[in-house]
Parts: structure tokens; C-alpha cells; sequence
């Protein structure tokens, strides 16, 4: 269990260091909206459609990238006296009765959507560009992530200084 844990850390950690890189093309492409229609007269919604779609997958893995730093759902200002071990089992109970049901519910929820989306290659509605369906894919990736994070929250074994 414990290098599936291991391994699924490092893919998580993988894939939100790779996700950080998409924020400089989403402001490129915010950027270039307005010069491209008012300038170029064309390409602005091109740019428009990569831009959310880069959007959709930076906010669904910056929401674990947030958890993973402790910045994410974290009440420091009362944690701060506790001691390691029990803000490490608050972490815990956290991701166990908050974090893994709601990944879970997103998931199954959102199931006919995704899949229709997906099945269809559903393009942007207003442009026409093919590539909506990653914007409803990113649904997944995030409580894919939140999941796989809320896992290696759980079952992660205490460390030294935990104790």
C-alpha cells in the first residue's frame, strides 16, 4: 500500500507541477484577444476557447496544488496550538468526511455529462471550435486529483516527528 501511495504522491505531484506551466499561455492568450480582434480582425475567439480551456485545467488542478501546499481549506489560526499529530489527524478526518465524498459525488454526478461530452467531442457553443469537452473533462481531472489526494491524506503513515 504503501508504494501505491508512494507512486500515486508522485503522479499527483507531477501532474500539478506541469498544470502551473498552463497559467503563462492563459494570460498570453487573455491577452491577445483584444489585439487580435481590434487589430487582426480574427482569431479572438480561437483565442478565447484555448484560453478557457486552459483555464478549466489550471483551476482543476490548482485546487489540489492548494491542498497539497496547506493553503487549502486550512484553519491555522486555531490548528496553530495544536500539536502535530492531531492537526495531522484533523487532516486527515477532513479529507475522509469532506474531501473523498464530495470527489466521489463529482464524479458520479457528473458521469452523463462528461460521457455525452466526450462521446460527441463537443465543440464551443458560440464558435463552434472542437474542444469544449476538455472544459467538461477538467471536471474529472479535478476530483480525480482531489481524490487521489484525499487518499494519500488518509492512508499517508505518521511520521517521526508526528508523534
Amino acid at each position: 500500500m504503501t508504494v501505491f501511495l508512494r507512486g500515486l504522491d508522485r503522479l499527483i505531484g507531477w501532474v500539478v507541477a506541469v498544470a502551473k506551466w498552463l497559467a503563462l499561455p492563459l494570460i498570453v492568450l487573455l491577452f491577445l484577444q483584444w489585439p487580435l480582434r481590434d487589430l487582426f480582425r480574427g482569431f479572438s475567439r480561437e483565442a478565447n476557447d484555448l484560453g478557457q480551456v486552459a483555464f478549466a485545467l489550471f483551476v482543476a488542478a490548482s485546487v489540489t496544488a492548494a491542498t497539497r501546499a496547506g493553503t487549502h481549506l486550512a484553519a491555522d489560526l486555531l490548528a496553530q496550538r495544536y500539536s502535530a499529530r492531531t492537526r495531522r489527524r484533523l487532516k486527515q478526518m477532513g479529507a475522509a468526511a469532506g474531501l473523498l465524498p464530495w470527489a466521489l459525488f463529482v464524479l458520479i454526478a457528473s458521469k452523463t455529462t462528461v460521457l455525452s461530452s466526450l462521446r460527441d467531442l463537443e465543440s464551443f457553443q458560440d464558435s463552434g471550435n472542437s474542444g469544449y469537452f476538455l472544459v467538461k473533462l477538467a471536471l474529472w481531472v479535478m476530483a480525480a486529483l482531489i481524490l487521489g489526494q484525499s487518499l494519500v491524506d488518509i492512508f499517508r503513515p505518521l511520521a517521526a516527528d508526528d508523534t
